[in-house]
């Protein structure tokens, strides 16, 4: 079968890409732009277009797969429908995977490519043999996001942007946590509350939910008569304890991570010994507290972007990093995300205990922007409303500038965003 998939340089697309490939099928794709993903997919033999063409579509290709960024006026989109080809979503695709397989499901507004990667490997060293798709590069699976299993067990990241994680039918359910985030597309806390309590409720009969009941929005959500277990990871003192000495990430949330990672291996039956060793094994993944290098000075790329997610982040750093310097760069992603949590971002940056912030100008998402609301927020007015002497607005250049001109020996750099800002890193 002839597969095309438009915006294959996503980092979720680019790991169907790579099951589509290994299953034997001949598989092609564009994207707009070369990237880090995109050079791994050509390495691996993919024929990839830069530019979305209509002429990229021709007759033959069986299947068009497109990534949720994709509009209907894509090019690519309108003449694969002009041909009649059949022409599904990446969450539709991922939903007909999860029908094949004992499907583990990770969700939560943060935490969830962690959570995804740490239950990843967990199985993998206690020889269950899982497919992986997940929305992160892992070392230990040769700097990619996708593994082929042998087994009928599939771990899977599950977004809640734009309702995909809908298209999925797992068998265990993680819900990290939730939070307002993507009010872009969800406008109310309470679609937020609904999306994921339809996410649970797509659970199979005699599934798990793993569930952060701790989490104050979580507890929002009543299920009556369920058909399923629900295990709640957290409150688990005594082997949060174990997991704050042996992990070598940092941080409260990664602790609740872990303890998540913990519950599904024993729901599969697998020894706690073996759970703690590959855990404590664990080293991260990209763009998660990421450390580059550690000398002359600490270098961090971060994919945090999110208000809470930059607390956690920042606060962690502060933690292992106790009498250090710490310097942050940070990109905002999104112009409705900065808008709907602007009051947010300001307590996040007053409250950190980090020694210099830049703040950069806002990585502009293509396809999901708003032009009135991207001609009223601005980095600038950010930085002016947090109004602390040691957070300051440059455009990205200017901060490398700056940060190379004053950096110390010794002292932490942390990169963060979601957008390109992660290319800074390595110039760094």
């Amino acid at each position: 079968m002839k597969v095309h998939f438009i915006g294959i340089g996503g980092i979720g697309v680019s790991a169907l890409v790579q099951y589509y490939q290994e299953k034997g099928h001949q598989v092609s794709g564009s994207d707009l732009a070369s990237s880090e993903i995109t050079d791994f997919l050509k390495n691996k033999g993919i024929n990839i277009k830069i530019g979305n063409l209509g002429e990229n579509i021709k007759k033959g290709i069986d299947l068009v797969i497109y990534s949720p960024a994709v509009q209907h006026d894509n090019p690519e989109y309108k003449k694969a429908k002009e041909l009649k080809i059949k022409t599904i979503s990446y969450p539709e695709a991922l939903g007909e995977l999860t029908k094949k397989h004992y499907t583990i499901a990770i969700s939560g507004s943060h935490g969830k490519s962690t959570t995804t990667a740490m239950i990843s490997l967990l199985l993998v060293k206690a020889g269950i043999d899982p497919t992986i798709i997940v929305g992160t590069k892992l070392k230990e699976l040769g700097n990619t996001n996708f593994r082929m299993g042998k087994s009928k067990y599939l771990v899977i990241e599950a977004c809640e942007y734009d309702g995909s994680f809908l298209y999925y039918y797992p068998n265990i359910s993680i819900i990290t946590n939730i939070d307002k985030e993507h009010m872009d597309y969800f406008k109310t806390f309470a679609n937020v509350l609904k999306t994921f309590k339809q996410f649970i409720l797509q659970l199979s009969q005699g599934g798990f939910l793993v569930a952060n009941n701790d989490d104050s929005y979580l507890k929002k959500i009543r299920i009556s008569k369920s058909k399923f277990k629900t295990i709640n990871f957290s409150g688990r003192q005594k082997e949060a304890l174990h997991l704050k000495k042996i992990l070598k990430i940092p941080g409260k949330h990664n602790v609740l991570n872990a303890l998540a990672a913990l519950s599904v291996a024993r729901i599969l039956g697998v020894k706690d010994s073996v759970s703690f060793k590959s855990l404590s094994e664990y080293k991260g993944s990209w763009r998660r507290f990421e450390i580059i290098k550690e000398k002359p000075y600490t270098l961090i790329s971060d994919y945090g972007h999110h208000p809470n997610e930059i607390l956690a982040t920042l606060n962690s750093a502060r933690e292992k990093y106790k009498n250090k310097k710490i310097w942050c760069i940070f990109q905002p992603h999104q112009y409705q995300r900065t808008h709907y949590l602007f009051k947010n971002f300001v307590k996040a940056f007053r409250s950190v205990p980090i020694d210099n912030i830049i703040v950069t100008d806002i990585y502009d998402v293509a396809g999901r922007e708003n032009i009135k609301i991207s001609s009223n927020v601005s980095s600038e007015s950010l930085v002016k409303k947090i109004k602390k002497e040691n957070v300051k607005y440059m455009n990205i250049s200017n901060a490398e500038k700056y940060v190379r001109e004053n950096i110390k020996n010794g002292e932490v750099l942390i990169i963060m965003g979601a957008g390109d800002i992660y290319n800074l890193a390595y110039k760094f």
